[in-house]
């Protein structure tokens, strides 16, 4: 039988999943029946987690890789706790703003060594099994590594990420691809929906880092093999800055929407941008229905605020020039509050200090539940792969700036401002469980859209995540996508947004979630803007 995988001709309806003893949910199911096959081999949420991350690797490399950036919120049933770690790594200790300002650049390349950071994803999967997990790394890297060696079927969507990806990288110039094309293109094409693909090499990689619990990436043989690439392609990157690298655990940060406790991890990432615009939508009076144009336009406007602040202020915390705590306080957010009327506004940033990603949820029986996201951030990242080992090495240094006088600015052992964020609800102290939208800029624009939709309009997860969404890009413009009915449209033009319909979704973000009952069930659901599914027990 021959037909298009990547034609939909009617819209499909997807129901809420209910499970009791474990579920995972992510964009890819090969990647989640893993996660929830190490359940069932007596791996709890942070084991599950694990396996699915580094499966995702695999089946879903369009965005993400061994070479990439994680974090995660780890709820701890018995601790009544939420954990967060932040596994993104630094500029390499060479790096120069000045020659690549010398070099014409206004901004840091997008592909190339210019943009590659020390890769934290390895040294994230190690850090949790360490301190949460119940089986070994080399345990739950085992699904991973078997989809590596004997192959992974291509989801849909997977492959048209990849045929952009390979358009791109046969159309750039400066940059030596050869590699790439070597590992995801081994045939000399892109892989169709319904193909097999298979990396021995990125199977051997992970079996490296899970016999090793992570050292070999960074201290072994794996930290060689990167050095020697760097050293012989251009690169900045050395052993030494990989040996020098650990994963931190941070304290979560949140706000509260109508009750329910709203968790991010704190900066570097921007998830502070998603709690800044629930604090100002706090005190405005919403309509009491989420299809209205009003509702549009006062999450746009809250959100366009909130990212003119983080998109100024929000970097390494080492090199922040305003706290976090001033950037959420109440009184702040009654200022920007303020600001916003009738008419769409040109976001400005105020002054604080006077007041390519895959995402998982996964939870177990015990009570144990985990949201984390993973990313080489624009697709396959930089565009290079490490010969013979299967990573491709991520571009966050691309969200460095080159202004002097920003507190994001490129330097030496200094982390990139971060746009992968996982997200967590509590409600009086109780986990509710993880979510997370991946998607870049887009991701606080989709935790908002999510949040609100759950406490605001209550919604079940399916409809929290199916429901159409707006995105906002710079200035007064803004997307939505094709199901935004006509009178919304355009009522916020009469507003003065500049609206533009997509058809296209793939920007609008991928989605997961899953909650607990009260009943003590567990209720998850995936989107249809991805290949997703939840696998449960």
């Amino acid at each position: 039988m021959i037909f298009d995988a990547l034609r939909y001709r009617y819209p499909s309806r997807r129901a809420v999943v209910f499970g009791m003893r474990g579920m995972v949910a992510t964009g890819q199911p090969l990647a989640a029946q893993a996660g929830l096959d190490i359940l069932k081999r007596g791996g709890n949420a942070v084991d599950a987690a694990v396996a699915t991350a580094a499966c995702l690797t695999v089946a879903e490399p369009t965005s993400n890789g061994i070479g990439g950036d994680g974090f995660a919120l780890v709820w701890i049933e018995k601790e009544k706790k939420l954990h967060g770690l932040n596994s993104s790594g630094s500029a390499p200790r060479l790096t120069d703003a000045e020659a690549l300002r010398a070099a014409g650049h206004r901004e840091v390349p997008p592909l190339g060594w210019s943009a590659v950071t020390v890769p934290g994803a390895p040294a994230g999967w190690a850090e949790l099994v360490r301190r949460f997990g119940k089986l070994t790394l080399a345990e739950d890297l085992a699904p991973a590594i078997d989809y590596a060696r004997e192959g992974v079927v291509v989801s849909p969507t997977v492959s048209l990420l990849w045929r952009q990806a390979f358009e791109k990288y046969s159309q750039s110039q400066g940059v030596d691809f050869e590699e790439w094309f070597k590992t995801f293109c081994p045939e000399g094409h892109v892989p169709m929906p319904g193909e097999v693909w298979r990396s021995p090499a990125h199977a051997e990689t992970l079996n490296r880092i899970g016999e090793s619990g992570g050292e070999d990436f960074y201290r072994g043989d794996l930290a060689d093999r990167i050095d020697t690439f760097s050293q012989t392609t251009g690169g900045w990157l050395r052993k030494e800055d990989l040996a020098g690298f650990a994963p931190e655990w941070v304290e979560p940060i949140s706000a509260s929407c109508h009750g329910v406790d709203v968790w991010e991890i704190p900066p570097n990432g921007h998830g502070i941008a998603a709690l800044m615009a629930l604090k100002i939508l706090e005190g405005l009076k919403m309509p009491g229905e989420r299809e209205t144009e009003e509702t549009y336009h006062l999450q746009i406007e809250a959100m366009k605020l909130a990212f003119a602040d983080v998109r100024t202020f929000v970097a390494d915390p080492r090199f922040m020039t305003c706290r976090t705590e001033d950037l959420l306080s109440e009184t702040y957010a009654e200022e920007r509050r303020a600001l916003i009327g009738h008419e769409a506004l040109k976001p400005a940033h105020g002054r604080p200090e006077r007041g390519g990603t895959v995402y998982l949820a996964a939870a177990d029986g015990e009570g144990n539940m985990v949201s984390m996201i993973q990313s080489n951030y624009m697709g396959f990242g930089s565009g290079l792969v490490v010969p013979g080992t299967g990573i491709a090495l991520h571009n966050r240094g691309a969200n460095f700036s080159l202004d002097p006088a920003s507190p994001n600015v490129i330097a030496p052992g200094k982390k990139p401002y971060h746009t992968i964020i996982p997200g967590f609800l509590t409600k009086a102290g109780e986990a509710l469980g993880p979510f997370g939208v991946m998607g870049a800029f887009m991701q606080p624009q989709g935790h908002v859209q999510a949040v609100t939709n759950l406490v605001d309009f209550a919604m079940n997860p399916q409809e929290a995540l199916d429901a159409p969404r707006w995105q906002w890009t710079c200035g007064k413009k803004i997307l939505l996508e094709r199901a935004v009915s006509p009178e919304i449209v355009e009522g916020l033009r009469t507003r003065g947004h500049e609206v533009e319909v997509l058809e296209d979704s793939t920007s609008f973000g991928r989605g997961e979630m899953i909650l607990r009952m009260a009943s003590g069930s567990l209720a998850g659901a995936t989107e249809p803007r991805t290949d997703g599914c939840v696998a449960v027990w």
